[in-house]
């Protein structure tokens, strides 16, 4: 099936093809920004564009945009169907291609001084696990074949590219049919050995509880969900996971046990003893991650924390215990379990980081106090 965006605006359809492209206003920022290696551009009316270079904002000219031109660049690019979703909800998602440059993630929004727009750079092709250096826990929940497995962190901490390394690897193993359901699009994940399916909230389906709920009826292996954005969705995707289907999404939350209190506490009152049940058998795992600027030289590294499902947390899950799984997190390094802070030590032990970062970035941070100044 066809995983571009098939909205009416004829400017969309150009940029998704190389024979018919035409070159849009967007595209000299959008190419700027990747030729310093950056990986989102804010281009926001009232203000200079500017573009995220290692988590920190830089501008790209010192002029402010005018209204009318972001606008005008920003209809020129957008699919009919965002334009549609813009006028209802004052927001819209989707997906923006320069051929043979690079694909982008565009999230349109109205604010005081008028429209602006986020685009995020997404690679060509998904990196493997081996190049992201993930440990033998995360490898081990690629070859888990039923549950649920959650990546949580904040916007921009690389949800989505450890995700997308984990289908990569189930794309190579496997002989199956994944599908995925994202908002927009961001991997688009070549055929290997497994039938790849990928639908766009906005025009492939109107929404993510809708996809998911069609996605059972599809004979699928494995079931990665953009996000779990609310009650019905978390609902489908943990009956999902209870049918024996492997299925895969995101949390906004920051640490293993608040993404399982949130999980739990999506659903209404009577029915929480019920998921926490259900999660203690379904759950196999938690990666919580934070991206932390490299020591000595460009770029950001991983800081993982993991949560692993074993007896003694399912356990705890199912006995509302949620405040006592950092102790079993802690003890439990036989099975790959690490929580936030100790990642943030073992990359400071190898000098991948600095103790100014550690600091920044620690949970507990009268553990690093004393490395708050060393730069």
């Amino acid at each position: 099936m066809s995983t571009e965006p098939t909205g009416t605006n004829p400017g969309a359809v150009a940029a998704t093809t190389a024979n018919q492209y035409v070159p849009r206003k967007i595209d000299e920022f959008l190419k700027e920004v990747l030729s310093r290696n950056g990986s989102d551009l804010h281009f926001i009316a009232g203000d200079p564009p500017r573009v995220r270079l290692y988590g920190e904002l830089h501008a790209l000219r010192p002029e402010p945009l005018k209204p009318d031109f972001v606008q005008e660049v920003l209809m020129e690019i957008m699919p009919r169907a965002a334009q549609l979703r813009l006028e209802e909800k004052h927001g819209a998602d989707f997906a923006y291609i320069i051929p043979g440059v690079s694909r982008f993630r565009v999230n349109v929004m109205r604010h005081l001084y008028g429209l602006g727009c986020v685009c995020r750079a997404i690679p060509s092709k998904a990196l493997t696990l081996d190049q992201l250096n993930m440990p033998d826990a995360v490898r081990n929940l690629c070859k888990v074949n039923s549950g649920l497995i959650l990546v949580t962190g904040k916007t921009g901490s690389g949800k989505s590219t450890t995700l997308a390394a984990m289908i990569d690897d189930m794309n190579a193993r496997l002989k199956g049919h994944i599908l995925t359901i994202e908002d927009p699009i961001e991997f688009v994940h070549p055929r290997k050995n497994c039938l790849i399916s990928q639908r766009e909230i906005g025009n492939h389906s109107p929404s993510f509880a809708s996809a998911l709920h069609s996605a059972l009826r599809e004979d699928p292996d494995v079931i990665l969900v953009g996000e779990l954005r609310d009650y019905e969705t978390m609902s489908i995707a943990v009956t999902a996971a209870e049918m024996g289907i492997l299925v895969m999404g995101t949390l906004h939350t920051n640490g293993a046990a608040p993404t399982v209190d949130r999980m739990v506490n999506a659903f209404p009152a009577d029915k929480q003893s019920h998921v926490r049940a259900m999660l203690s058998t379904s759950l196999r795992g938690v990666i919580s991650q934070q991206l932390i600027p490299r020591a000595g030289k460009p770029g950001r590294v991983a800081a993982l924390e993991i949560l692993v499902n074993t007896p003694a947390v399912a356990n705890l899950i199912r006995q509302g215990k949620l405040d006592q799984l950092e102790n079993t997190m802690q003890s439990g390094a036989a099975h790959g379990m690490k929580v936030m802070d100790s990642a943030i030590q073992d990359l400071l032990d190898k000098a991948m980081i600095t103790g100014k970062e550690a600091y920044k970035k620690a949970i507990n941070k009268a553990k690093f106090e004393h490395l708050k100044e060393v730069g």
